[in-house]
């Protein structure tokens, strides 16, 4: 299984993600419910909001790799935040968090801003799709 990254020049470069992700496979989608910043004990982890990214982005990956997947074969992530300003503020360290976590690996991403999420300390929630062998 292997991922073509589509970047149309006359979209300009995207940074921190691909515009489009062609998975070439004969292999079986993996759908990840919305994962939020908490622990095994459904907890928030932190009123912090890297620290909600960093745990929400592990629980996506613990999903995938439940089902026998790895991160590198995440082909979309769907992020909803609360406060798109404060995640502007956090892009730096959310950034570096997603590296230790990603590596270099950017599909296709989409970041919106929503009113409020069911779990009132959640400042932030991820799904995802995944391509599995």
């Amino acid at each position: 299984m292997s991922f073509t990254f589509i970047n149309p020049e006359s979209l300009g470069a995207p940074s921190g993600y691909a515009n489009g992700v062609l998975a070439d496979t004969g292999g079986r989608l993996l759908f990840v419910a919305g994962q939020i910043g908490w622990d095994q004990q459904q907890q928030i982890v932190s009123d912090d909001m890297v620290a909600q990214f960093d745990r929400a982005l592990a629980n996506v990956i613990t999903v995938v790799t439940e089902a026998g997947g790895s991160s590198q074969q995440i082909g979309r992530l769907i992020i909803y935040v609360t406060d798109k300003d404060e995640y502007r503020t956090c892009m730096k360290e959310i950034g570096a968090r997603y590296r230790a976590r990603m590596g270099k690996h950017f599909p296709a991403m989409v970041l919106v801003e929503v009113a409020g999420l069911l779990e009132d300390r959640a400042k932030i929630e991820i799904e995802g799709i995944a391509v599995l062998p």
